[in-house]
């Protein structure tokens, strides 16, 4: 009933503070798979996918007001596609995947987006652990390894020196605490993605896999904030 309650306020228009009370409130519930009969619906789910700009192709992300919302929104995705089946099947049948990916582009270029990119890169790995035809789709059809290892250059800001090798800066400060999360989940991600990889025909595949490889060595020899989050990354 409480979810219910809570999906019924977020389906109208309402001020943003009430958006992320409402969304903290229904994370936390989430995180109980007997609440979530309630919430997997397809409605439901498309009313969580609207907040957090997953159901808006075009529109750039320009209101940091609503930044904490589109979190929250991610946030409470993840706990439901982690707790129930039923959302992992709704998440493929309302392309889900291809809206994150989507989301993570728009997310180039801009400030204030590490905590958005963040969770959709967590969300991109859950489906991909959890649904075999999401990861296919985003091995095959989204070019998942493109874009995850777009987003993982970004969150280590890698510089090139040449095609396949990076800038070595000895005297660089460690990562942030959110470059190191944003860097671990694609990391994650795009084990999932590249897990049946065994024979790479096509010369971009070939290009791609050259291209990871040197971001995977760059990232060996930079730290985290914390020796902890260090040994997390490598």
């Amino acid at each position: 009933k409480l979810c219910e309650g809570i999906l019924n306020i977020l389906e109208k228009d309402t001020k943003t503070s009430c958006q992320v009370a409402c969304l903290e409130a229904l994370r936390i519930l989430s995180r109980d798979k007997k609440v979530l009969v309630p919430v997997t619906t397809k409605k439901n789910m498309q009313i969580l996918m609207r907040l957090a700009k997953l159901d808006t192709v075009e529109d750039p992300l320009e209101r940091v007001s609503e930044f904490p919302v589109i979190v929250e929104a991610l946030k409470c995705l993840c706990n439901i596609i982690f707790n129930s089946t039923v959302a992992q099947k709704l998440g493929w049948e309302l392309n889900l995947a291809a809206m994150l990916c989507n989301l993570l582009e728009k997310c180039k270029d801009q400030q204030f987006v590490d905590d958005i990119k963040c969770f959709d890169l967590r969300l991109l790995f859950l489906l991909s652990l959890l649904h075999t035809d999401t990861r296919s789709q985003l091995r095959q059809e989204l070019q998942g390894v493109q874009v995850l290892t777009q987003a993982l250059e970004s969150s280590l800001s890698v510089r090139w020196a040449e095609e396949y090798k990076a800038v070595e800066d000895r005297d660089r400060p460690p990562l942030s605490l959110q470059e190191t999360d944003c860097a671990i989940e694609a990391l994650k991600a795009l084990f999932n993605v590249t897990l049946d990889s065994l024979n790479v025909h096509s010369k971009n595949e070939s290009h791609q896999f050259r291209y990871m490889a040197a971001i995977l060595r760059h990232c060996l020899l930079i730290t985290g904030p914390t020796e902890d989050k260090t040994e997390e990354l490598h």
